[in-house]
Parts: structure tokens; C-alpha cells; sequence
């Protein structure tokens, strides 16, 4: 996971949030990944929503005039759900991966492999529109080294 998180991480830290894809601004784009990162990877039906939450704010179907949310606060709520995942995953065994969480319909692999199939989709629009914008490719790495800090390839 470390991976995957140093991923979103360069992701977040290379986007222009304040660019466009069909319409909708990039800073909703990797809200509502972080969103959904946030309330399914663990247990959708057991979630609280973050303090800045709007009604529809990770709804890519609906425009949120007159709101935006900064790179800081986005950059924020990437801290807070990679500390939660990892002290979940820390909890889990083997056996509990093919449980059924409380009140919830699916189980936890399913519920973590859907979280990151749909995770990398939207890192991959978002950094198609940074290449697309600056020409630059943002690091994706399948294994950085430890002090490797690059963000761009």
C-alpha cells in the first residue's frame, strides 16, 4: 500500500486542481476519489463524512459553483485516509479478508480491490490532464526507493 499511496501522493502534488476535464475542475476529480477511497475501502455503510463535506461535493454530476476545495485540503484529507487504511489493514488477517463487514453487502477484498481498480482509473484521468496541460509526466512508480522524492518522471 505504501505504493499506492506514494502514487496518489505524486499524483495530488503534480495536478493543476484548478484545471478542467469535461467540465468538471480537477480538486472535485481527486475529492471524489479521496471520497471514495475514504468511505468504501473499509465500510460504506459504517462512514462519517469529512468536516468539509457539502451535499454532492463527490458527485461528479453535479457542478459545486461557489465551492472549491484547495491542494492543502485535499492534501490534508490524503493524510488522514492513509492513516486510517493502514492502521485497518494493520487490524486484518487472512481469514477476516473474506468476511462480510456489519450492515455491509460485500467483502473486505472486494470492497478493497473495487477501491483501488476505481482509485487508478481517476489517478489516470487526473494525470492524463496534467500531461496533457504541462507536457510532463508525474512519477508513477512501482517501486521508489525509500528517499526517492521525484514527483515527476
Amino acid at each position: 500500500m505504501n505504493v499506492v499511496f506514494r502514487n496518489v501522493r505524486d499524483c495530488l502534488l503534480t495536478c493543476d486542481v484548478d484545471a478542467e476535464f469535461s467540465g468538471i475542475p480537477i480538486w472535485k476529480q481527486v475529492y471524489h476519489t479521496l471520497h471514495s477511497l475514504d468511505r468504501w475501502f473499509i465500510n460504506p455503510e459504517i462512514y462519517t463524512e469529512p468536516s468539509f463535506h457539502k451535499l454532492d461535493l463527490n458527485n461528479m454530476n453535479v457542478k459545486s459553483d461557489g465551492f472549491d476545495l484547495s491542494r492543502d485540503i485535499l492534501l490534508k484529507y490524503y493524510e488522514e485516509i492513509k492513516a486510517k487504511i493502514f492502521d485497518y489493514l494493520d487490524s486484518l488477517d487472512d481469514e477476516m479478508l473474506l468476511q462480510i463487514p456489519d450492515k455491509c453487502e460485500s467483502d473486505r477484498m472486494t470492497l478493497i480491490l473495487a477501491q483501488l481498480r476505481h482509485l487508478f482509473l481517476h489517478i489516470g484521468i487526473i494525470n492524463a490532464v496534467t500531461i496533457m496541460n504541462t507536457g510532463k509526466w508525474p512519477f508513477m512508480g512501482g517501486y521508489p526507493k525509500p528517499n526517492d522524492d521525484r514527483i515527476w518522471e
